[in-house]
């Protein structure tokens, strides 16, 4: 039987700037945006989120479900620096390690000794650790395979833990509602919905048949998921598949012009992300397509995107021009450069500026 923990920090970001700042533990915070109204949501506190705020929320719209929101523009490098301390104490335990993210990962303990096998205790002195040496808390979940524990590390928050026992583990997954599921999102419990699935229970009383017609290759997912079943293994070299940079606008935009003008500053920093994440890596990277993103003032999103092996400023701003025919008189708030790498470029994490208001 497999011993997985997902482990989670607390409100990361946000969890760092209380610390090194006491004066804004029991305030609302959050990280990201701009005073004006600009950009999103990063992440916040706790007190934050008592009044609806969550990450990937406009800033705007958050400023005007609390007012009195402190907004910090983060600190990246310091929040990578904590992170590295993180891995550093799950190295301590295993080698199987799979990050998420910077505040995320899963840990593979199947074959560890330290406390007679307890893959709860030893998730017990991770938190304790994290907490003692970083004054941070973490929140974890224990499980047999990776989904579960995932879903029950968000049981207990924060600074939580939750152990889905192997003779708990079908009860606990029998009543879940299908969106914790990862990979669930809103449009695919919408279409479950409609179909009359809810929780993990309907699942499995639907037709396998009709689950596969209705959602293809991820029917079978989802069937296996209802079932408690997930054999993925932890992957301790995830490749990256994109490389991304934009900028949220002070003021609207209305011109082509005015969004060419932004395209040379934001090709060289993708430049200096490309030519970065090959200095970490030791190889260099396959370009398989570009693309231009625009964000329109009614908030919906545009991209447009070709098969292209190089990195060309030119074709870039051939991108642009396609992606702005499609405004119809909207004005413009975010522009933004992608990259899409071949299959087998190594996975590193990649390290977004939280506060990308000009």
């Amino acid at each position: 039987m497999r011993k997985i923990i997902h482990v989670d920090m607390d409100c990361f970001y946000a969890a760092v700037e209380m610390r090194d700042n006491p004066a804004l533990k029991d305030v609302p915070i959050a990280i990201g945006g701009s005073a004006k109204g600009r950009g999103v949501i990063s992440t916040c506190n706790y007190p934050a989120r008592k009044f609806g705020i969550r990450s990937a929320m406009a800033t705007a719209y958050a400023l005007r479900l609390c007012p009195n929101l402190i907004l910090i523009k983060g600190r990246m490098e310091v929040y990578v620096r904590e992170s590295q301390k993180i891995r550093q104490i799950f190295a301590d335990y295993t080698d199987l390690i799979e990050p998420l993210s910077l505040d995320e990962a899963y840990l593979d303990v199947t074959h560890v000794k330290l406390f007679s096998g307890s893959a709860t205790r030893i998730a017990e002195d991770i938190r304790r650790r994290i907490k003692e040496e970083l004054h941070l808390t973490a929140s974890a979940g224990v499980a047999s395979c990776k989904f579960v524990a995932k879903i029950a590390s968000d049981e207990n928050k924060p600074d939580g833990l939750c152990v889905v026992t192997p003779d708990r583990l079908d009860e606990f997954v029998r009543r879940l509602p299908l969106g914790k599921i990862p990979g669930v999102g809103k449009v695919t419990v919408q279409k479950l919905s409609r179909l009359g699935l809810n929780t993990c229970e309907d699942v499995r009383h639907y037709p396998f048949e009709r689950l596969q017609k209705e959602l293809g290759k991820f029917g079978v997912v989802l069937y296996n998921r209802a079932h408690g079943v997930d054999e993925r293994s932890i992957n301790t070299s995830r490749e990256r598949k994109s490389i991304g940079v934009e900028r949220t606008l002070r003021e609207d935009i209305h011109t082509l012009s005015e969004c060419e003008q932004l395209l040379p500053g934001l090709f060289e920093k993708i430049q200096k992300r490309v030519h970065s994440y090959e200095s970490r890596s030791g190889q260099a990277i396959r370009i398989k397509s570009l693309g231009v993103k625009l964000k329109f003032n009614d908030f919906q999103l545009t991209t447009v995107e070709h098969k292209h092996t190089q990195l060309s400023l030119p074709y870039f701003n051939s991108l642009l021009e396609e992606a702005f025919q499609r405004a119809q008189q909207r004005a413009i708030r975010l522009v933004g450069l992608h990259i899409s790498l071949a299959e087998n470029t190594p996975f590193e994490q990649l390290i977004l500026p939280l506060d990308t208001t000009i």
